[in-house]
C-alpha cells in the first residue's frame, strides 16, 4: 500500500541565490536557510521514493497564450535554471504521475491539464535545490496558476489536495510519497493584473508573459530590475496567523478566503499559499511543526518553513470538513 509520509511547506526566493551578500538581515537569512536544511533532513529520514512537488509558475514555464489552473507533469520535466536554480531535466515518477492524472479525471474529481514535456521555474526548482538536494527521489510536479487571473479558488485547491491524497493512497505497490508546497508567505510583487496594465513597466511585464515562450531569457534582465526596484510589503501578522492555523491542523480555514481578500491581507504574492493549502490537504491537515519564520524585506517576502508529519496527527480529532 502506498502512503504519504511527510509534508513540507517552504517559501522560495531567487534573491537567496543572487543577492545573498547584499542581504542586510543576514541572521534572519541564515535561520531560514538552516530551517530549509532541517526540513531536508526530515525528508531524508522519511525516506520517500517520490515527492509530489507543488509550485507556482512565474511565466517561465507557462505564458498567457495558455494558462491552466492546475498542470500535472506526467513525462519529461525540465527546469529553466534562472537565477542559479537547478537547470535541465528532472527525474519524474511517470507511473505515479500518470496514475494521479487518471484517478483525478476518470473518477470525476478534477480535470487538471497535463504535460508530457513540462518546463518548471523556481516555483519548484528552488525546492529541488534546497529541500531535495542529495536525496534519491523522483518528483511528480504540479504547477498551480497563482498569478494570471482568474485564479483557481482557495477552496478548489483544498479540494484538489484531498483528491491527490486519495489518488496516492490508491496507487498500487508500496510508494512512500512526500508532498512539498513551495511559495509564499506574504509579499507583493510589482506585477500587474495582465488584463489592465498601467504604465511602461506593467506593459513590459504583460508583453513578456504573452510573448516569452521561445525567448523568455530576453526579458529576464529588465524583469529583475523591476523586481529589485520594488518596495517590500510584508504582513508578519498574517503570516503568523496562517502558520498558527497550520500548526493546529486548521489550514483548511484559509479556503474560505476569496482571491481578493487574500491579496488585500497579504499581497499578490500570498496567492502562492495555494501550494501550502494543497500540501496540507494532501496530509489530511496533520498538525504542522513550524521550523522558521523570518520577515525578509530584502527578498520582498515573509519566509517560512513548516513540516507536517502524519504520525503526529491526533487521530481522535477531525481535521475539518471532508470534501
Amino acid at each position: 500500500m502506498s502512503e504519504i509520509v511527510l509534508g513540507v511547506g517552504a517559501s522560495h526566493s531567487t534573491l537567496m541565490n543572487t543577492h545573498w551578500e547584499e542581504t542586510l538581515h543576514k541572521d534572519r537569512a541564515e535561520r531560514f536557510r538552516d530551517a530549509l536544511g532541517t526540513a531536508r533532513d526530515e525528508l531524508a529520514r522519511a525516506r520517500p521514493d517520490t515527492v509530489v512537488l507543488i509550485g507556482s509558475n512565474h511565466f517561465r514555464g507557462f505564458w498567457l497564450d495558455l494558462i491552466p489552473a492546475f498542470t500535472l507533469g506526467v513525462g519529461e520535466c525540465v527546469a529553466s535554471g534562472e537565477s542559479g536554480t537547478p537547470k535541465g531535466p528532472q527525474p519524474v515518477d511517470v507511473p505515479l504521475a500518470q496514475h494521479l492524472a487518471d484517478f483525478l479525471v476518470e473518477g470525476g474529481r478534477f480535470d487538471p491539464a497535463f504535460s508530457a514535456r513540462l518546463q518548471i521555474d523556481h516555483g519548484q526548482s528552488h525546492a529541488i535545490q534546497y529541500l531535495l538536494d542529495g536525496l534519491d527521489v523522483e518528483i511528480v510536479p504540479l504547477v498551480v496558476n497563482v498569478f494570471a487571473h482568474p485564479l483557481p479558488t482557495l477552496e478548489r485547491c483544498e479540494q484538489l489536495g484531498r483528491a491527490i491524497r486519495e489518488a496516492v493512497l490508491a496507487f498500487p505497490g508500496e510508494r512512500r510519497v512526500a508532498v512539498v508546497g513551495s511559495g509564499g508567505l506574504s509579499h507583493r510583487l510589482p506585477w500587474p493584473d495582465w488584463r489592465d496594465p498601467h504604465g511602461e513597466d506593467e506593459e513590459f511585464m504583460v508583453g513578456a508573459w504573452l510573448n516569452g515562450r521561445e525567448n523568455w531569457q530576453d526579458y529576464d534582465a529588465r524583469r529583475r530590475e523591476i523586481i529589485r526596484a520594488a518596495e517590500a510589503a510584508l504582513t508578519p501578522e498574517f503570516d503568523d496567523e496562517f502558520l498558527t492555523l497550520l500548526e493546529h491542523g486548521e489550514a483548511y480555514k484559509l479556503a474560505a478566503c476569496t482571491t481578493g481578500e487574500l491579496e488585500k491581507a497579504a499581497g499578490n504574492g500570498a496567492q502562492e499559499l495555494r501550494t501550502w493549502l494543497l500540501m496540507a490537504a494532501a496530509l489530511d491537515h496533520a498538525p504542522a511543526r513550524r521550523l522558521a519564520y523570518e520577515p525578509m524585506p530584502e527578498w520582498l517576502t515573509g519566509m517560512g518553513v513548516a513540516v507536517l508529519d502524519p504520525k503526529t496527527a491526533d487521530t481522535g480529532t477531525a481535521a475539518g470538513p471532508r470534501a
